[in-house]
């Protein structure tokens, strides 16, 4: 049997309902030339039955299981199993428009040389009701911390900022000597780290195609915010011992302004008059408690 042109790899971990609808998206894909990897990151549910219901659909499928290590870990044993010249990673939680891998592919092809990364569109699913809150976490414009695709509104081309691993493909041979930095155990970071590294190493060109779009299936409430900031400010302190010279931590007189704006009062009124800065500012308090503690 001929090696497909692509291979699509999925790190996941007990969500097995939607990794379902996952790959059933997938499997309407009007492109087919391509193997599916779903590597189970420890999974106790029923991640293995789902994903073996669903092998017979796709003629180059795979199931790897490991304990649990991350989803960076995850990805690199993917890699490990991927016979494909493209890998295209994406969420268990993101499902694909029909034409999605179609305009990954395409991308692809208009640009051949081996040092190129395309970047799909990523869109609250249509059934998610999206709150204030999930609203500003992708408004980079406004400091939200899950994407930031409204910063490239009419652009081509994007930076290592926007190394997305929700929907983002990649030339293998780009990935034979760097793979995601297994020193990050925190939610945020790895995708971008590696992206730096791949930019400045390799000289990778990050094209954004907003026509390869996935839905983002998955409520996010407020309660979240404080777990996942002190995780992404854990990983930015490992982001920055890396690579110090991007400066990604704030210096002293930013980290006194961050923990002014994120006092009671000023949070009080934020959230009554302007809600977009009360999350901002909500975030930057549980942010600076994840730098204190690493």
């Amino acid at each position: 049997m001929i090696d497909p042109m692509l291979t699509i790899i999925i790190p996941t971990h007990n969500r097995a309902e939607i990794l379902g609808r996952c790959l059933e998206h997938l499997s309407e894909q009007t492109f087919q030339d391509f193997q599916v990897i779903v590597v189970d990151d420890g999974s106790s549910d029923k991640t293995q039955e789902i994903s073996t219901s669903w092998s017979f659909r796709f003629p180059h499928f795979k199931y790897v299981y490991q304990k649990n290590q991350g989803q960076g870990n995850a990805r690199n044993n993917g890699l490990k199993h991927a016979t494909g010249d493209i890998i295209l990673f994406i969420g268990d939680d993101i499902l694909l428009e029909r034409t999605a891998v179609q305009g990954h592919m395409l991308m692809h092809k208009k640009h051949p040389e081996k040092r190129i990364a395309v970047l799909g569109l990523v869109l609250w699913h249509p059934e998610v009701e999206v709150t204030d809150f999930m609203r500003w976490l992708t408004s980079g414009k406004d400091g939200g911390t899950q994407f930031a695709y409204d910063l490239l509104e009419g652009k081509e081309e994007a930076d290592y900022n926007f190394f997305y691993t929700s929907n983002i493909s990649i030339k293998k041979k780009l990935l034979e000597k760097h793979k995601f930095d297994q020193d990050f155990h925190s939610y945020g970071w790895e995708d971008i780290e590696l992206g730096y590294r791949l930019a400045k190493e390799e000289n990778m060109k990050l094209y954004y195609n907003k026509n390869a779009v996935g839905y983002h299936h998955h409520m996010i409430d407020e309660k979240s915010l404080a777990d996942r900031m002190r995780s992404i400010g854990k990983s930015s302190k490992i982001f920055h011992k890396k690579h110090p010279e991007l400066k990604k931590l704030p210096p002293l007189w930013k980290k006194t302004a961050l923990w002014l704006i994120s006092r009671k009062p000023v949070l009080m009124l934020a959230k009554k008059y302007r809600k977009n800065f009360y999350y901002y500012a909500l975030s930057k308090r549980y942010l600076l408690c994840g730098l204190r503690q690493v």
